[in-house]
């Protein structure tokens, strides 16, 4: 008797995803939700485990090959007999496999990393992966390249020659260039950006935010907070918990267009880019409106972890009626994010710099922050899409407002 392991269902946005790396081949043992196979979409990395225990009959595809929701990946045998042979078989090389584990673990990499590996001409035995399960990411040949740049470049320094880490990569009378195949999620983030500017009439209001306040909130109960809910109190909630009270004045932001059709959202489900070791990813807060300041902030926190260690689950990055995206963590002091489909407008975030400010006629200094709402004018009209940001800007200088609803 024989189970089929079949790709399991992707969203909407995902249209196929690559095998990355199969954990088990023909022949092999089997436990019940054991992993089979790593499937790599344009977001995130899918475990697809056993539903069965038995021994791997057939595979039907290489690492690198592309594969659709539904397609047949994988045939296990689940027959008592085979099961039985097998298992004895496995438990006399158990001491090899043992001996054999660096090799899976160096297997366990995506495409694209094997990829940078091989135009690089790293040796895999040298890297230290920091992904799940000692995965090796993009970010870790990366930074070994650089250690390795970087003490080359000490070797030469001390025999008195000068060094550029370019160098090692050119030879004498030769201008070298490097062409890299586009990761699946680079590809995935410029499909969806021409999507974006294609598809909807985007516009950019501006504004700016004194944060003292809400930096004198959070000095004063930043201890006692981190004490009591185990997580710190940062910025971003109170942009979440002023965009939800904001939203709730002007729908339309909340809302996004479908056809024709004008779909309003009666829930806020806020998307947070966080960095990841792929890129930028959002995933996503659900019904923020009727979760507390630390149950978002400690929502966040998971979130960002997750996406260092590439194990956020397409569920978790999916939907969302409204994003936030903050570039001050990066330096950026001014930009237009674009629209994350199908919604209707985005939040960006800027870095806090103190500035002389004129306050009832006196010259002072405050951390100040700019706002940039960008916004579809398909769906929202100008004077909206000012007052939104006009009632964040309000609500993030006097946060006791949001307590009390006004």
């Amino acid at each position: 008797m024989s189970i089929q392991i079949k790709v399991p269902e992707l969203p909407e946005s995902v249209a196929d995803a690559v095998i990355a790396n199969w954990y088990k081949q023909v022949g092999e043992p089997i436990n019940v939700d054991e992993v089979l196979v790593d499937l790599e979409t344009d977001k995130v990395i899918l475990e697809v485990p056993s539903i069965k225990q038995g021994v791997v009959k057939e595979l039907l595809f290489s690492v690198g090959d592309t594969v659709t929701a539904g397609q047949l990946l994988a045939v296990i045998d689940v027959s008592e007999k085979t099961i039985s042979k097998k298992t004895t078989a496995s438990n006399s090389a158990k001491a090899e496999k043992t001996n054999g584990a660096a090799a899976v673990v160096s297997a366990a990499m995506s495409p694209s990393v094997r990829k940078l590996i091989a135009e690089l001409a790293v040796d895999e035995s040298q890297l230290v992966g920091t992904g799940k399960n000692g995965r090796i990411l993009k970010q870790d040949v990366e930074k070994f390249m650089l250690d390795t740049a970087s003490a080359n470049n000490e070797v030469s320094s001390s025999q008195g020659q000068a060094y550029s880490p370019s160098e090692q990569q050119m030879t004498s009378g030769e201008r070298l260039e490097r062409r890299v195949p586009m990761t699946r999620l680079r590809a995935r983030i410029a499909e969806r950006l021409l999507q974006s500017q294609q598809q909807a009439a985007i516009l950019t209001t501006f504004n700016e935010v004194n944060m003292k306040p809400v930096m004198t909130l959070r000095s004063r109960y930043k201890d006692s907070f981190e004490k009591k809910y185990g997580v710190r109190l940062g910025f971003m909630s109170f942009f979440v918990r002023a965009c939800v009270e904001a939203l709730k004045q002007f729908p339309e932001i909340n809302a996004s267009v479908d056809g024709n059709d004008i779909v309003y959202h009666g829930y806020y489900d806020i998307g947070v880019a966080v960095s990841g070791p792929n890129g930028l990813v959002v995933p996503v807060l659900r019904d923020v409106d009727i979760q507390s300041i630390a149950e978002v902030e400690q929502s966040i926190i998971a979130y960002a972890n997750k996406a260092k260690n590439n194990s956020l689950t397409i569920e978790e990055i999916s939907g969302g009626t409204f994003t936030i995206s903050n570039g001050g963590v990066f330096g950026s002091m001014l930009s237009t994010p674009i629209l994350n489909p199908p919604q209707s407008a985005i939040l960006g975030m800027h870095n806090i710099t103190e500035r002389a400010m004129v306050v009832e006629g006196e010259v002072t200094v405050l951390p100040m922050m700019y706002l940039a709402l960008s916004y579809d004018h398909r769906l929202v009209d100008g004077k909206s899409a000012v007052q939104f940001l006009v009632t964040v800007k309000q609500l993030l200088e006097d946060p006791s407002r949001m307590l009390i609803g006004v």
